[in-house]
């Protein structure tokens, strides 16, 4: 692999210069701005491997930013907010626009330096998955998940349940793998997640959110469990 690229899009010039010769120093060729013009200007002819954005630009607001990443598509480099708003609903509007991480200032740049690495190994292409069952309805419980359609329905009343896209797919690659115990990492990859959120604390707001949905009880769950330390199961029978 070449040189990887990190954009870094910070006011801040002390720390728009500290983050350019720390990560320089680790080997990373560096694209620098002060500003959201200067960075669109930089992305007209640049394509980074990473963005390192700061959400309190004086000129443009960093989620503006980062949506405008996003309508590029597969073109799109993965994005670690670095911002001094750390409250839980700052890190879940982040969150549900698509960040692949969220660090608060101050920070640790040798903290920093391994979310860097971390967000490059998951954005990197991966092999192609080992086969798994090709069922296209899979029924558990009451419910009937038709991954041809994309729909979830209850099969008692006939009612289809609202998912996201990421929740589809993450309870998709779950059915499929019953009785498995997949770590975070593992349903990432295999649900392709990684634009929305390659980080833990992000694939558990997903499990919270598909629980709620899903299950009789959400905070005693039977289908989707976890296996503490690791990652999730799924029990396709339900039975705490």
């Amino acid at each position: 692999m070449g040189t990887q690229t990190v954009a870094i899009v910070e006011d801040d010039r002390d720390i728009r210069e500290m983050l350019a010769d720390f990560l320089g120093g680790q080997g990373f060729a560096i694209l620098s701005a002060p500003d959201g013009a200067s960075f669109r200007a930089q992305m007209a002819t640049a394509r980074p491997d990473l963005v390192i954005l700061d959400i309190g630009l004086p000129d443009d607001h960093g989620y503006r930013i980062m949506q405008w990443l996003r309508e590029r598509g597969a073109d799109c480099p993965p994005i670690i907010i670095v911002t001094g708003a750390s409250s839980p609903r700052d890190r879940s509007a982040g969150l549900d626009l698509g960040a692949d991480d969220y660090v608060c200032k101050p920070f640790d740049l040798g903290e920093l330096l391994s979310r860097v690495r971390a967000v490059l190994r998951r954005a990197a292409p991966r092999p192609a998955p080992v086969a798994v069952p090709s069922d296209l309805h899979v029924r558990f419980g009451p419910w009937l998940l038709k991954r041809d359609d994309r729909v979830l329905l209850h099969e008692p009343d006939g009612r289809q349940v609202d998912l996201t896209a990421m929740e589809f797919d993450l309870l998709s690659v779950m059915v499929q793998r019953p009785n498995q115990v997949l770590s975070r990492d593992e349903l990432l990859q295999l649900a392709h997640t990684r634009k929305a959120e390659p980080f833990d604390r992000a694939i558990d707001v997903r499990i919270t959110r598909l629980r709620r949905k899903i299950e009789i009880n959400p905070t005693h769950p039977g289908f989707i469990r976890t296996i503490r330390g690791i990652g999730y199961m799924f029990h396709p029978e339900g039975a705490v």
